[in-house]
C-alpha cells in the first residue's frame, strides 16, 4: 500500500475528457540482431512477464479515498491480466512515418481505464516504409499515466524491460510476491480524518518557508541577478484544447549538438535544444503570420529528487520557466540569449526553492486541491487565463548504450506528453545511444499540419548548424525525407529575407539567347525554302530591268504576291524586324 503524493494527484485531478495525463516513450526495434527475422509476440509477453516484479507500477492500480478527503493509494490488483495491457497491432500499408505518427497521437488521445493498473504497451509492427529503418522493424508504444511516473522515474520502467546485451542471461526464479489488500474505507477514512487536523498546521509551515523565498526573490531581482519574465505572450498554443491530436519528431546527431554547444561559451546541450524548439516556433508561426513580437516562453521541469530518493517512484519535479527568444531570427545569438535567460532562470529557480512547488501540493487539503483544479479546467477558466508558459520542453537524457528487448535492440527513441487547456504543445527530448530527438504532442485544431512543424524543427537545427559550426546548411540532417511543404520559406522569413526569397531568379538572360540562337535556323529553312519554290516559278524573271540590282529584288518580291499568293520569302522582313 502506498499513497499518491500531492503532486502525483494533482495530475489524476487535471485529468479530463479532453485531455488525458499520461506520458508515452515510443522505442523502435530492430529484429535482425536476434538472429530471426521476426520477434514472435508471445517473446514480447514472456519479457514483460519476467520483468513485472522490477518496478510496483505494472501491477498496482488506484483506490480512491470517498468524497477525496485524502489523497489516493496504489493498491495491488489481484486480477491483473498481462495480455489486456499488453496489445498487438500494425499499421496499414505502406507503413511510413506519417502512418506510425499518425497512429501513435490517437492511442495517446484514448484515457487510461482506472479501474486497472493505469499503463498499456502496444507493440506496432508494419514499419517496412519508415525511412532510415532497415525492413522487418517493430515499435513499442508504452503509455503510463503521469500519476505513477514522472520523466526520471520513467527512464527507471524502460531500463526494467530492457538489457544490455541480445542475449541476456536466463530469468531467476523469484517468489509470488505478496499481494497487499489495501485500507478498507473505514481506515482510509480514518487516516483522512488524522491528516486533514494536521492540514492548518502544514499550511502554516509552507506559509513560514515562503517568506524568507519571496525576500530571496525580491533581492535578487534588485540586485539584477535575474529578472522576472512579467506577462507572458499568447499564441494559438495557448486556448482550450479538443479531445484530438498530433504528433511528430525531429531526428539530430547529438555529436553536432555537442559540438555547437561548445560554439557558445557556457552553453548546455539543453541551452541548443530550446533554441532549436524556438527557431522552430519563430517559423511555424511566421508561416502562420501569427508570431508575438515579444518571446514565447517554455516550462521546463527539473528533477528535484534527493540522493536518498533517487530511485523513488512518482513524481518529483519542479518548472522552470526561460524564454525561447522566439523575438530573435539569428540562430547563433538566439542561442546565446536562450543561454543568458537559462541562467538567470535557474538563478530564479535556486531563490524560490526547488522542492517549493512539490511541498505547496503536499501541503493542500486533497478535496480542496482537486475541487479546484476541476473547477478551472471544466469551466474553462484555465483556457482564458494569461498562459504562465507557452509549451513544455522536458529533457529526459537515456542510457548512451544500446538497449534490447527480447534481443531486438533499440535503434530509435522518442516520448510523448500530455497536452491541457491554455498548453496544447507539448515538447519531450529524448537522448539515446549517440542521438537525440525532439518529440512533439499537440492539439490536432491548434497544430493541423504535424508534417511541417517538423521541417521547421530541422529548419531551425540546420540554420544553427551554419551559423555556429559554419558548415552550409544541409537540407535535413536526419534519416527522413520531406513529407510535406518545406520550411524554407519560414526559414527565410525567420532570417529577414522573405522578400528576398520571393522574388523570381535573376537567370532569364540564356533564355533569350537560346531563342536567338533558334530564329536564324528558323530564318535559314526560310530561305532554303523560299529559294527551292522560287526556282520552279521562273515568272518574276522576265521582267527586264538589269541596271541597278537592288531593284529588281525589290520589283520582284513586290511581284510575287500576285503570282502565287504569299510565299515564305515574304517573311523575310518580318524575321528582321523581330531580330
Amino acid at each position: 500500500m502506498h499513497q499518491l503524493s500531492g503532486l502525483d494527484a494533482t495530475f489524476l485531478y487535471a485529468e479530463m475528457n479532453n485531455s488525458p495525463m499520461h506520458i508515452a516513450p515510443l522505442l523502435i526495434y530492430d529484429p535482425s540482431t536476434t538472429g530471426a527475422e521476426v520477434v514472435r509476440f508471445k517473446d514480447i509477453l514472456n519479457t514483460f512477464a519476467s520483468r513485472l516484479h522490477r518496478s510496483p507500477v505494472f501491477k498496482r492500480k488506484l483506490a480512491m479515498v470517498p468524497l477525496n478527503l485524502d489523497q489516493p493509494y496504489w493498491v495491488e490488483d489481484d486480477n491483473f491480466d498481462l495480455e489486456f495491457h499488453v496489445r498487438h497491432i500494425a499499421l496499414p500499408k505502406p507503413g511510413d512515418w506519417r502512418q506510425l505518427s499518425i497512429l501513435v497521437a490517437r492511442l495517446h488521445a484514448r484515457p487510461l481505464d482506472r479501474s486497472r493498473p493505469l499503463w498499456e504497451a502496444y507493440i506496432i509492427e508494419g514499419l517496412d516504409n519508415v525511412e532510415g529503418l532497415p525492413k522487418g522493424c517493430f515499435a513499442m508504444f508504452l503509455k503510463i499515466h503521469h500519476a505513477a511516473i514522472d520523466g526520471a522515474s520513467g527512464v527507471e520502467i524502460i531500463s526494467a524491460l530492457h538489457d544490455l546485451s541480445p542475449n541476456p542471461p536466463p530469468p531467476r526464479q523469484e517468489a509470488a510476491p505478496v499481494l497487499d489488500p489495501g485500507p478498507s474505507r473505514v481506515e482510509m477514512l480514518w487516516r483522512a480524518y488524522k491528516v486533514n487536523m494536521w492540514a492548518p498546521f502544514r499550511l502554516a509551515r509552507l506559509v513560514t518557508e515562503g517568506i524568507p523565498a519571496w525576500r530571496r526573490v525580491h533581492e535578487g531581482v534588485k540586485a539584477r541577478k535575474f529578472r522576472t519574465l512579467g506577462d507572458k505572450e499568447h499564441t494559438r498554443f495557448n486556448a482550450a484544447v479538443s479531445p484530438h491530436r498530433v504528433s511528430g519528431a525531429a531526428d539530430f546527431d547529438l555529436g553536432v549538438i555537442r559540438k555547437m554547444k561548445d560554439g557558445v561559451p557556457g552553453a548546455t546541450v539543453n541551452d541548443v535544444i530550446l533554441s532549436i524548439v524556438g527557431g522552430s516556433l519563430r517559423n511555424y508561426l511566421l508561416d502562420k503570420g501569427e508570431l508575438p513580437e515579444g518571446s514565447l516562453v517554455a516550462g521546463a521541469p527539473v528533477n528535484v529528487r534527493r540522493s536518498d530518493d533517487a530511485s523513488a517512484a512518482g513524481n518529483q519535479v519542479s518548472m522552470m520557466v526561460i524564454a525561447l527568444r522566439t523575438d530573435i531570427a539569428g540562430a547563433r545569438e538566439r542561442l546565446q540569449a536562450v543561454h543568458e535567460g537559462a541562467v538567470s532562470s535557474k538563478a530564479y529557480h535556486e531563490a524560490v526553492g526547488a522542492r517549493l512547488m512539490t511541498d505547496m501540493t503536499q501541503s493542500l487539503p486533497a478535496e480542496l486541491a482537486a475541487l479546484g483544479v476541476r473547477a478551472a479546467l471544466g469551466s474553462g477558466l484555465m483556457a482564458g487565463m494569461k498562459p504562465i508558459f507557452n509549451t513544455i520542453v522536458t529533457n529526459v537524457p537515456g542510457p548512451q548504450v544500446p538497449l534490447y528487448m527480447g534481443g531486438a535492440q533499440v535503434v530509435r527513441s522518442y516520448g510523448l506528453g500530455p497536452c491541457i487547456d491554455n498548453m496544447g504543445l507539448f515538447h519531450a527530448v529524448t537522448s539515446y545511444n549517440g542521438q537525440i530527438a525532439v518529440s512533439f504532442q499537440a492539439c490536432r485544431e491548434m497544430m493541423p499540419d504535424p508534417g511541417f512543424y517538423e521541417q521547421c524543427l530541422y529548419a531551425a537545427y540546420s540554420a544553427l548548424q551554419a551559423e555556429v559550426l559554419g558548415k552550409p546548411k544541409a537540407g535535413k540532417p536526419a534519416q527522413r525525407k520531406a513529407r510535406t511543404k518545406s520550411a524554407t520559406s519560414a526559414a527565410a522569413k525567420a532570417s529577414g529575407k522573405a522578400r528576398v526569397a520571393a522574388k523570381p531568379k535573376p537567370k532569364p538572360k540564356p533564355k533569350p539567347k537560346a531563342k536567338a540562337k533558334a530564329k536564324p535556323k528558323a530564318k535559314a529553312t526560310a530561305k532554303a525554302t523560299a529559294t527551292a519554290t522560287a526556282k520552279p516559278k521562273p515568272k518574276p524573271k522576265p521582267k527586264p530591268k538589269p541596271k541597278p540590282k537592288p531593284k529588281p529584288t525589290a520589283k520582284v518580291t513586290a511581284a510575287r504576291p500576285k503570282t502565287g499568293g504569299r510565299s515564305k520569302a515574304v517573311a523575310r522582313p518580318k524575321l528582321a524586324a523581330r531580330r
